[in-house]
């Protein structure tokens, strides 16, 4: 019987954080930059739709877009790190983002009364191979305004994802997202980065 990762974390264990860890360090070289005009517009054309499903406020829409067995994940570190060994802002697997959700969307999440209003830039998007031909990393600056009950936040940045190309689309593995002001006070994040 297949498990399912919106009732445990059955994915989440030593080779996971391991493989994180080996994704996710040492990923941005010029020998795995890919500069196929393509799969680069490819890449970004997701990027673009996914940052476009969270200003619309589409969660499940975007989720959607995430492999069953995903991670979004906001480090407290510049840099990344060890997520075994560092604190994390967000480090949520497939059951943590579909909790996420259902708070957001029912009536009893304060934080969000009024929703707050974003509006998402993505630039600078660069394609790099790894060991499994279907996987990429793809690195992209971002800049995330916040609007909410008369309070302007901005988040910037950049993201790491870990794509894979399934049939003729992608699904999301991982989001890492890289805050500049990471390990400052970064008040109630709310929102999806």
């Amino acid at each position: 019987m297949p498990q399912d990762p919106s009732l445990s974390s059955y994915y989440v264990g030593n080779d996971f954080y391991q493989s994180l860890v080996d994704n996710f360090s040492d990923w941005q070289t010029d020998a795995a930059e890919i500069t196929d005009p393509i799969l680069r517009d490819s890449c970004r054309r997701l990027l673009e739709r996914e940052a476009r499903l969270l200003d619309q406020d589409r969660l499940d829409d975007w989720l959607a877009l995430y492999a069953p067995e995903c991670l979004y994940w906001v480090p407290a570190t510049p840099h990344g790190g060890d997520p075994r060994r560092e604190i994390a802002v967000c480090f949520d697997d497939r059951r943590r983002l579909e909790d996420r959700l259902f708070r957001l969307n029912n009536d009893f999440a304060w934080s969000q009364r009024p929703r707050s209003r974003t509006a998402r830039l993505i630039s600078n998007v660069t394609v790099y191979g790894t060991e499994i031909a279907s996987d990429y990393m793809v690195r992209a600056t971002f800049f995330t305004s916040e609007f909410q009950a008369g309070d302007k936040r901005s988040y910037t940045g950049w993201y790491g994802h870990r794509l894979r190309e399934v049939g003729d689309g992608w699904e999301i593995l991982v989001k890492q997202v890289n805050l500049i002001d990471c390990d400052q006070n970064l008040r109630n994040l709310s929102v999806i980065l």
